[in-house]
């Protein structure tokens, strides 16, 4: 009974969190931020402000409102910084066989390059590839590491100035 609690509260607090990224995300492209702030160009900004990835129910590769919030954040930031190209990685839980992982994670990193694409970013400029349940980032057989592992991660790299 007491690590059910434990697992509700970190789920609570992770959530909690979720919330806050999403208030910075809007609060980052209000109309009153200068420009200046979505234009830095660094793979780490990107990362830690923009956001990399969004997270998936279970067994599902539909786009929640909070993924939403970020790849939209993710398609203005992608469209001022035109140079660089995105891999998109697709992920799933442990749960499930190999293939039908395998296959979940390619639905998630093309539902994912779909959305940016509705949002302006150049196809040409992104690609996906899915590892299934082979890169998990938590390893536990619990739903509070599942649902991390339901993910799916944009990789950006500048183009090459060939």
């Amino acid at each position: 009974m007491n690590i059910r609690k434990l697992i509700i509260l970190f789920l609570f607090v992770g959530l909690s969190a979720c919330e806050q990224d999403v208030l910075y995300n809007s609060n980052l492209l209000n109309a009153n931020t200068p420009k200046s702030k979505l234009t830095d160009e660094s793979e780490k900004y990107f990362i830690e402000k923009i956001g990399d990835r969004i997270l998936f129910e279970v067994d599902n590769s539909g786009l929640t409102a909070l993924a939403k919030t970020t790849l939209d954040s993710q398609a203005d930031w992608l469209l001022i910084n035109a140079e660089y190209q995105v891999l998109i990685e697709g992920h799933a839980d442990e749960q499930g066989t190999r293939d039908y992982n395998l296959a979940l994670g390619a639905r998630r990193a093309q539902i994912v390059k779909e959305y940016l694409i509705s949002r302006g970013v150049d196809s040409n400029n992104i690609s996906i590839v899915t590892y299934g349940k082979e890169r998990p980032v938590e390893n536990c057989s619990a739903e509070v590491c599942w649902s991390q592992n339901r993910r799916a991660v944009t990789i950006v790299n500048v183009l090459s100035k060939g």
